[in-house]
């Protein structure tokens, strides 16, 4: 079996909905990391498969491809599963690697919040199983895992610590391609006190039982990222570095009331199909959507937050829907890159619907 490889990773800055890229359409935001990563390698990039949830419709892999000057061979592809898309556009690329269809595919994903032509979400579930939109389901799984505002609110401030320090120390720089001017995350702006605002904010359920409140909660965002990914002896004969090697994802459904807790069988049964435990993984990365959400995958898999989004995440800085999951490789691509010791990674989404996508990769040493 061929194996699949990541040499390069890279993403935009990440601005808020109407905020710093809000005049920006998605093909937009996709173009400049496509030119980014395709540097060099342009005539043998096979494909570029883009994750996408909010429209505006078509093949913005194609037209992304396009705007980012590449061949007219290159064809293009997107990919929809929800706020999973972007990991599933680079599960995607890894198999077609592994099942010798092409040997150097550019997979990843964008959103562009503020110029979506949709004024509400798609359907993900029949009201007769249950269809809530998101603030409910977060607090569907706070409740079922019996999880205080407290401790969403002391996640969220440690989530926000790692963040900043991270971008103090100039670590999220070697990820960013620029969009214009600009060149940092929205939220770093500005510095807001987030003990204060934690304690201030409020519920969004109306009963005495809620928990989730818009400061323990992700932002809606703007934002591209992609990787190269290649047949490892390809990358090899063409003097790239492999960083990031693909060794097996799981997909996973659960009760459509509950999207948060679908990271955890994904990587349950990831890890049991390959007969690793959790002390095996080095580091973890799944997306902050919800802080509830991150401490149930924590607490149901033992998952000790020392090895868990230890840079921070979308709490802090934002969650461009179809970007995200592959935000998380570009971050293990880069911060694996720090640490000497490293062998196995995950990262871990879950998607309206009740879906977890879960992708494990080794360091190539």
């Amino acid at each position: 079996m061929k194996r699949a490889v990541i040499v390069r990773a890279k993403r935009t800055p990440i601005g808020k909905r109407n905020g710093i890229l809000k005049h920006f359409q998605a093909h937009e935001l996709a173009a400049p990391v496509l030119s980014q990563l395709a540097e060099g390698i342009e005539g043998i990039v096979e494909d570029v498969i883009l994750g996408n949830v909010t429209g505006p419709g078509g093949n913005l892999g194609r037209l992304s491809a396009l705007e980012a000057g590449l061949p007219l061979s290159v064809p293009g592809l997107m990919v929809d599963r929800q706020c999973s898309a972007g990991l599933e556009a680079i599960r995607l690329a890894c198999y077609l690697i592994q099942g010798g269809a092409g040997a150097c595919y550019i997979a990843g994903g964008v959103e562009s919040s503020s110029t979506s032509p949709f004024l509400k979400r798609a359907r993900f579930s029949p009201d007769r199983i249950g269809d809530p939109e998101m603030l409910e389901a977060a607090e569907n799984v706070a409740q079922k895992y019996n999880i205080s505002k407290e401790r969403q609110d002391h996640y969220t401030l440690l989530s926000h610590k790692r963040s900043w320090e991270t971008f103090e120390n100039g670590y999220f720089t070697e990820e960013i391609v620029a969009i214009d001017q600009w060149m940092k995350d929205e939220a770093f702006f500005k510095k807001r006190n987030m003990q204060a605002l934690l304690s201030r904010s409020k519920p969004f359920t109306v009963n005495d039982h809620g928990t989730v409140t818009a400061a323990n909660s992700c932002g809606i965002n703007d934002g591209a990222a992609a990787v190269v990914v290649m047949e490892e002896n390809t990358a090899l004969s063409l003097g790239f570095k492999p960083v990031l090697r693909f060794v097996d994802s799981q997909v996973a459904g659960i009760h459509p009331c509950y999207p948060g807790a679908a990271p955890i069988p994904a990587i349950r049964n990831l890890l049991e199909k390959n007969q690793l435990s959790v002390e095996k993984i080095d580091l973890f990365e799944i997306n902050e959507a919800f802080a509830c959400k991150i401490i149930a995958c924590a607490q149901e898999l033992n998952i000790p937050y020392e090895r868990l989004n230890i840079r921070g995440g979308a709490l802090t800085l934002g969650h461009p829907y179809g970007a995200s999951g592959s935000i998380l490789v570009t971050r293990l691509f880069h911060e694996v890159q720090k640490q000497k010791e490293i062998k196995y990674v995950i990262a871990a989404i879950g998607s309206g619907g009740g879906i977890g996508v879960a992708v494990l990769f080794e360091k190539v040493h």
